[in-house]
C-alpha cells in the first residue's frame, strides 16, 4: 500500500493491523450491545451504519485514490452485504437461541473459513504461526462461550453457522481488491450493508427509530466499525490472509473485557483461560 514504510516486517504490519481490526470490531460490538438495550437491535444497526457514511463519503472525495475497478467495486459490495446478512442472522440467533451454541459455532466458523482459504492459495505459513492461529482459534471459542441460562430455547446450530458463514466469506471476498484501495472499497463496504438493512426494513418493516439523545453514541460505533474495517482490509493488503483473519477475529475478547471492566460482568474461569490464550497467541504469531 501507498503508505510511509514504518521500517516492520510485513508479518508484524499484519498483526498490528488485525489487532486494530480486532479492537474497533470489539468496541463497535460492546458499543452496540449497550445501544441495542435501549432501542431495537435493527434501528442500531441502521442507525450506525448510516451515520458513518457521513465520514466515509468525503473522505473518498479527498483521498486521492486510484480508479477502482469494476472487480473492486464488486467485491467491496459483496462484502458489505455479507456482513449485514450475518450480523442480522448472528443477533436473531443470539436472541432466539442458546448463547453457549450460538456464539463459540459463529466464531470458529467466522475464523476458520479465511484460515482453510489463505491456507489452499497462499501456502502454509511457518510452525510457530500455525500454532499461534490454532491457539487464537481455541481462545475464540472459549472467551465466546457464555455461562447464562440458556434452558428451553432452541440451539440455532444452523443459524449460527450460516452468520459465521457470512462473516467467514467477507475476508475472502475482500482479499482480491486492489492493494492500491483503501477508503473506496470502506466507503462501499458500508454503503451495501446500510442498503441491505434498509432492504430488510422495508420488507419486514420492523421498529427502526432510535431516541435522539442515542445518535451521537450510534455515529461514534459507525466510525469506530468503518475504521476496524479499514484495519483489516490492509492488513490483508500487506501480508497472509490466514493471519489477519484470525488476529481480526479475536473481537469477542475485546468485547468481553470491556464488559467486565465497564459493566462489571463477571468474566467466567473459561473466558479467563481464553483470554490468556489470545494474548499468547498474539505472541507466538508476531514472533513467526
Amino acid at each position: 500500500m501507498r503508505v510511509p514504510d514504518p521500517g516492520l516486517s510485513p508479518t508484524l504490519l499484519v498483526v498490528a493491523f488485525g489487532m486494530l481490526a480486532s479492537l474497533g470490531w470489539g468496541l463497535a460490538d460492546f458499543g452496540g450491545g449497550l445501544a441495542s438495550r435501549r432501542a431495537p437491535v435493527v434501528a442500531v444497526l441502521l442507525a450506525s451504519q448510516s451515520a458513518s457514511l457521513l465520514l466515509a463519503i468525503p473522505l473518498v472525495l479527498v483521498a486521492g485514490e486510484p480508479n477502482a475497478q469494476p472487480t473492486d467495486l464488486a467485491r467491496a459490495a459483496l462484502g458489505g452485504i455479507t456482513g449485514a446478512a450475518g450480523l442480522g442472522t448472528l443477533y436473531h440467533a443470539l436472541s432466539v437461541g442458546r448463547m453457549g451454541v450460538v456464539a463459540p459455532v459463529a466464531a470458529v466458523v467466522t475464523a476458520g473459513m479465511p484460515v482453510a482459504f489463505g491456507f489452499a492459495t497462499q501456502g502454509i505459513p511457518s510452525a510457530l504461526a500455525i500454532a499461534g492461529i490454532a491457539l487464537a482459534t481455541v481462545a475464540v471459542v472459549l472467551v465466546s462461550r457464555s455461562t447464562g441460562p440458556d434452558e428451553g430455547r432452541p440451539s440455532g446450530f444452523w443459524q449460527a453457522v450460516f452468520a459465521g458463514a457470512t462473516f467467514g466469506l467477507f475476508p475472502i471476498i475482500t482479499d482480491g481488491i486492489s492493494d492500491d484501495l483503501l477508503v473506496t472499497p470502506v466507503a462501499v463496504v458500508r454503503i451495501a450493508s446500510v442498503a441491505t438493512i434498509g432492504a430488510f426494513v422495508l420488507a419486514r418493516r420492523p421498529t427502526w427509530r432510535v431516541p435522539r439523545r442515542l445518535l451521537p453514541a450510534l455515529f461514534a460505533i459507525g466510525v469506530v466499525d468503518m475504521l476496524a474495517t479499514a484495519a483489516y482490509l490492509s492488513a490483508l493488503a500487506i501480508g497472509p490472509l490466514a493471519i489477519a483473519a484470525i488476529l481480526s477475529s479475536l473481537y469477542p475478547v475485546v468485547t468481553v473485557v470491556l464488559a467486565a471492566l465497564v459493566l462489571r460482568e463477571r468474566i467466567a474461569a473459561i473466558q479467563a483461560v481464553g483470554i490468556a490464550a489470545a494474548g499468547l497467541a498474539v505472541v507466538l504469531i508476531a514472533g513467526a
